[in-house]
Formats: structure tokens, C-alpha cells, sequence
């Protein structure tokens, strides 16, 4: 297990590192949702993500929607294949966050 790292990249880019998972997501991450308000835009790249649950998925939801709630434009790019895969089982593939999307 690895814990979970958000980095600020600069200019609205923030990569997230580590497991996506029960374990390693708690209140004080759901809480942490400052980041998503810190520019016009948000890039969070998930290439450094090696483990997920369905708890990484909840917590992409919750970053959805507190992104919304602030008129904040979010945009994920490399999502692992896992997460992929359960946000098709939940019916959220067609969105524009989860669809199948080029490596970039």
C-alpha cells in the first residue's frame, strides 16, 4: 500500500500519486478539496495512481462535483485502466470525465 499524493504541477496541473483505495482515502482527503479552486482550470493526471477501489472513484465523483460547485472546469488524463473499468460499471463511461481517452 502507498499512500496517496496529490503534487502540484503549476498553472492549474496536479498529479496524483499512490493508491486510490479505502485504505488510504480518509475524511482528511475528502476535506482536501481546496486544490480544485486554486485556477480557471484543473488537469489532475492519474498516470501515478497503482492501486485503486471503488473509493478512488467516489473521491474522482466528489472532486466532479465540488469542481462544478465552483464553476471550476476539471479534466482527468491518464486514468488507470481500473478505474476505467469501474466508472463503466457505474453507468459514468459515457461522461466526458470518463470516456476513453488517448494517452496525451
Amino acid at each position: 500500500m502507498t499512500g496517496l499524493q496529490i503534487i502540484d504541477e503549476g498553472a492549474g496541473c496536479f498529479s496524483v500519486g499512490g493508491d486510490l483505495t479505502f485504505l488510504t482515502i480518509g475524511k482528511d482527503t475528502v476535506k482536501s478539496l481546496a486544490f480544485l479552486s486554486s485556477a480557471k482550470e484543473i488537469t489532475v493526471d492519474l498516470s501515478g495512481v497503482s492501486n485503486t477501489d471503488s473509493a478512488g472513484l467516489a473521491l474522482m465523483i466528489e472532486w466532479i462535483r465540488y469542481a462544478r460547485g465552483k464553476r471550476t472546469p476539471l479534466r482527468f488524463k491518464k486514468i488507470p485502466k481500473q478505474l476505467l473499468n469501474l466508472a463503466k460499471l457505474s453507468g459514468l463511461d459515457d461522461t466526458s470525465y470518463f470516456s476513453a481517452q488517448p494517452d496525451d
